[in-house]
């Protein structure tokens, strides 16, 4: 019972998580931008494999997080204080900056219109898989104790993976509903709610050194030597 509880808030954790840092409300016009003057068909088709593009970025730093990290000589509490100081930073940004003209300067538009297949970049890497939502898939490779585990992470990612697809797909009739002033308010929600995450991975960082047997015997071995 209690793995089956674990595994749901694996998946609601891997949610949370990145549906906040990706933000698709706020990179609907964008999205449309970049797309402008494509086809209906066309435009589906470069959203569907970018979205595909950011599982398998996503996916892979998850499963190799371990070699990496191996690799580098990471810790497990270094890498949660590290991403969480990212993630938090990114949400102040979210939260602080000045509300944004969402449509692109002309050179930006010209840049991206410019490109053949924009499926990849820019929209897999850097918008939906930036180095937030790597940092934070990092992050969960330390909550990772086995093989269901991880795979609770993945369906995390397949189940934001669909939402930003449903909710870009239908970004044309989302940026009128909500318009701009509303889009600017849920980035600062959801800047405000990263900021959250972000001091909770640093706080559960801190505490896996803190409680770090071997910080604790050498802590020991000092006062016993007095």
């Amino acid at each position: 019972m209690l793995s089956i509880s674990h595994f749901w808030e694996l998946i609601l954790g891997t949610i949370i998580a990145l549906v906040p840092l990706i933000n698709p409300l706020a990179a609907a016009p964008t999205f449309l931008a970049i797309t402008e003057g494509d086809s209906p068909a066309r435009r589906n088709q470069q959203l569907f494999m970018a979205c595909v593009y950011m599982v398998v970025i996503l996916v892979s730093f998850l499963v190799g997080g371990t070699f990496i990290m191996g690799f580098f000589g990471i810790s497990i509490p270094g890498l949660r204080i590290a991403g969480g100081l990212l993630v938090a930073g990114i949400g102040w940004s979210m939260l602080v900056a000045p509300p944004r003209d969402p449509v692109q300067t002309q050179q930006e538009h010209a840049e991206a219109k410019a490109k053949r297949d924009i499926a990849f970049s820019p929209l897999a890497m850097p918008m939906l898989s930036g180095p937030g939502a790597i940092a934070v898939t990092l992050g969960f490779t330390s909550l990772a104790t086995g093989w269901i585990d991880y795979v609770a992470v993945i369906l995390g990612i397949l189940c934001v993976a669909i939402m930003i697809y449903v909710t870009l797909r239908l970004s044309g009739k989302i940026v009128k509903v909500i318009g701009f002033s509303g889009m600017n308010a849920l980035t600062k929600i959801m800047g405000f709610l990263l900021i959250c995450i972000g001091i909770q991975f640093v706080v559960n960082g801190v505490l896996g050194i803190a409680t770090d047997p071997a910080l604790l015997h050498r802590i020991r071995d000092a006062l016993m030597v007095r």
